[in-house]
């Protein structure tokens, strides 16, 4: 929303709120000043100085501690302890009125705006991570970002030029039973996805080579990589493949499903993630399709069994009779090793448009 004008947010009427909190923004903006300047500031500033003395003081300690063992275990030929992690972080410093990046418009008229005289090829895009508390809107929202700049630019001729982006790597804790609804980081990668829609566009998939502990994961190689076969191919028309495999279709046989994709490339296969660091080993791929859940009538996903026949996925579960659904790599953290024979990583994805849970077991 920052990063789009607020004309072009006008253009959807379930973002009006986002039009209503640059419009209110400007037109108060000597009151929110004032604000800033005599409760916020003042207001963090003490918080500040009280963190200081309390929790700031302890972590301070801990990792001093830390840093002294540390160079004891490296004089030692040992590995280094592992760094203290602390739930609890330092008070952030308020934006100021006139400098908050968040207010909707702010950064395409600071950022976007004096770019438009200019020609260009096309764009990337790596962002998602601070909408995935709403990836419902999200479908709305970021096409309209796109559909906004392709606007700016047209009076240039530039038309609807190529937009390339990378989708949620994964992130946050690992979880052992299959994420039965939609939450933040798989919603909003399906969001992203749906994006394809439009014309001159192109996803960069980097599911395997986030980090669980780190939003800012290292390996930006192979993300560069990804991008770069995309615009290859949709822009400048090179014959090579641009995509890991995508869901294309689902089929019930018996009592199991068969999917079917797209950009399979050279086949579907198994494979393992490139090292997340330069100075790691390559892992090695498992010896089965992992990330795969299936649900039957009553809604309640298991894990799946799958494999590969073809350019095709057959997937299955034993406690489950009659499937009706299945998901892949769906958590914000999921263990996934489908591949095309290019080392391109499938988009997780679900066959279902389910938006309400079942009903708790006893209950209606």
């Amino acid at each position: 929303q920052a990063w789009t004008t607020v004309e072009g947010l006008k253009t959807e009427p379930s973002l009006e709120s986002y039009v209503t909190q640059a419009t209110q923004t400007a037109a108060n903006i000597e009151k929110l000043r004032e604000d800033y300047k005599t409760k916020a500031l003042p207001k963090w500033e003490a918080d500040v100085k009280a963190w200081n003395e309390g929790e700031g003081k302890t972590q301070k300690a801990a990792m001093a501690a830390w840093a002294k063992e540390a160079a004891a275990a490296k004089a030692a030929g040992k590995p280094a302890p592992d760094q203290p992690k602390f739930a609890k972080r330092a008070p952030n410093r308020p934006n100021a009125p006139d400098g908050n990046p968040n207010v909707p418009g702010v950064l395409n008229n600071a950022m976007i705006a004096p770019l438009v005289p200019y020609a260009l090829r096309g764009a990337i895009w790596y962002q998602g991570e601070s909408n995935a508390g709403a990836p419902v809107q999200y479908r709305t929202l970021f096409p309209t970002m796109i559909k906004d700049w392709r606007r700016q630019w047209s009076a240039g001729d530039q038309g609807d030029f190529g937009f390339y982006w990378v989708q949620l790597a994964n992130y946050k804790e690992r979880v052992a039973a299959p994420t039965q609804w939609e939450q933040d980081w798989p919603g909003l990668r399906e969001a992203q996805s749906m994006t394809l829609k439009l014309p001159n566009t192109g996803e960069a998939v980097i599911i395997d080579i986030g980090e669980a502990n780190d939003i800012h994961p290292r390996n930006k190689d192979t993300v560069g990589q990804r991008l770069a076969v995309a615009a290859l191919k949709g822009t400048y028309g090179k014959d090579v493949v641009g995509s890991g495999p995508r869901y294309q279709a689902m089929s019930v046989e018996g009592d199991k499903v068969k999917l079917t994709f797209t950009d399979v490339g050279g086949g579907l296969t198994i494979a393992a993630a490139p090292p997340i660091r330069l100075d790691e080993q390559p892992k090695q791929p498992a010896e089965k399709l992992v990330g795969f859940s299936i649900a039957g009538p009553d809604k309640k996903f298991v894990w799946a069994e799958a494999k590969i026949e073809g350019n095709s996925v057959v997937v299955w579960a034993d406690s489950v009779k009659e499937p009706k659904a299945v998901r892949y790599g769906w958590a914000n953290n999921p263990e996934v090793n489908l591949y095309n024979k290019e080392g391109l990583p499938a988009s997780p994805f679900r066959t279902d448009d389910w938006t309400t849970a079942p009903a708790p077991q006893g209950k209606k």
